[in-house]
């Protein structure tokens, strides 16, 4: 069939589109440990895609005293041929330390182009994060960089929490993450340490809101909220747990990672239901079809407003690796 019109322009007339990106995000610090995680971004690629992301951390990666040594290591790396598939943010100090303007300063200047994203920690209110926002597009038009470089926010203490939904309607926030090993420590030692792993960490009354208003805050401004790391390295059956119960019982679609065994058990825990899959590829070739017009799929009426919601559980496979039925992939994914 000809001038079939795809989904990305017909289903999101006056809003923006719900930001297609990995379901894990990998954090590393060191060279070595940088470039190891560059290697298995290449491994583990489907169809030439990446199916996580890797953050360079400048705050807690960075030896002290040498954070811009740090952060040009990062740029080189960002410029470098192993940076495949130009999924790799940046995590840099947060809003109160002294260096945080010269870290992004360094990114943006030498590698703006490249960078997927950057992190911004520790914010206490939305003008934090909006200073450093401000700051991103000042340097942004300094060195002639047009393209929008997306910012993840990490929710870390009461402050931040209490102004999520502000902090999610920034302009250029496309994830709000959970860090929850900070969030329990500035409660005073009123939430236990035993919230910091699981089960506490989702059954603690005070962390279980805090992921509800994250996640809540997030999916009702149009981005993804991001699951904190599980602090097991070993055993991946508890990785996989804790991020089944992030994006079933907390609606988390984004996980972190500290360890390259947890990348694997996070993405296929983060995969939609295969069997809906399946039905969102008939449905959406069918909507095509009709031009997106209303139809009706196994004796039920569908239209743009079910069509918006498997377009982005189709994406939302794709991006995990799932197996897209060949003619749907064809259509939407070529």
């Amino acid at each position: 069939m000809t001038n079939l019109i795809h989904p990305s322009d017909v289903l999101y007339a006056g809003s923006r589109p719900f930001p297609r990106i990995a379901a894990c995000e990998h954090f590393a610090g060191s060279e070595k440990l940088l470039k190891k995680a560059l290697q298995i971004q290449a491994e583990l690629s489907v169809n030439g895609q990446s199916v996580f992301d890797i953050t360079a951390d400048c705050e807690d990666g960075a030896p002290a005293g040498k954070e811009r040594e740090h952060a040009e290591m990062i740029a080189a790396l960002l410029l470098s041929a192993d940076n495949r598939f130009d999924r790799v943010g940046v995590r840099i100090h947060d809003v109160r330390h002294p260096v945080w303007r010269n870290e992004l300063e360094i990114i943006i200047s030498r590698a703006g182009q490249r960078v997927a994203y950057i992190v911004l920690p520790k914010p206490e209110f939305a003008d934090d994060v909006l200073t450093q926002i401000t700051t991103l597009d000042e340097l942004r038009n300094r060195f002639g960089i047009s393209r929008e470089i997306p910012v993840h926010v990490l929710i870390e203490t009461p402050g931040a929490l209490h102004e999520a939904w502000e902090i999610a309607s920034l302009p250029h926030v496309e994830t709000l993450d959970f860090g929850l090993m900070d969030f329990v420590s500035a409660h005073h030692g009123a939430v236990p340490a035993a919230a910091m792993r699981s089960p506490g960490q989702f059954n603690h009354a005070l962390v279980a809101r805090a992921k509800c208003e994250i996640s809540s805050a997030a999916l009702g401004n149009g981005i993804v909220p991001s699951h904190n790391v599980t602090t097991e390295i070993r055993d991946t059956t508890v990785v996989r747990e804790d991020a089944s119960r992030a994006r079933q019982e907390f609606g988390f679609l984004r996980m972190w990672s500290i360890h390259p065994g947890q990348i694997q058990p996070i993405v296929e825990s983060m995969r939609p239901d295969f069997a809906e899959v399946s039905e969102a590829a008939i449905l959406l070739i069918a909507a095509q079809n009709a031009a997106w017009g209303p139809i009706q799929h196994e004796g039920k009426l569908h239209d743009r407003a079910s069509y918006r919601y498997y377009w982005e559980l189709l994406q939302r496979a794709q991006s995990t690796g799932m197996e897209i039925p060949v003619e749907a992939r064809q259509r939407f994914f070529a």
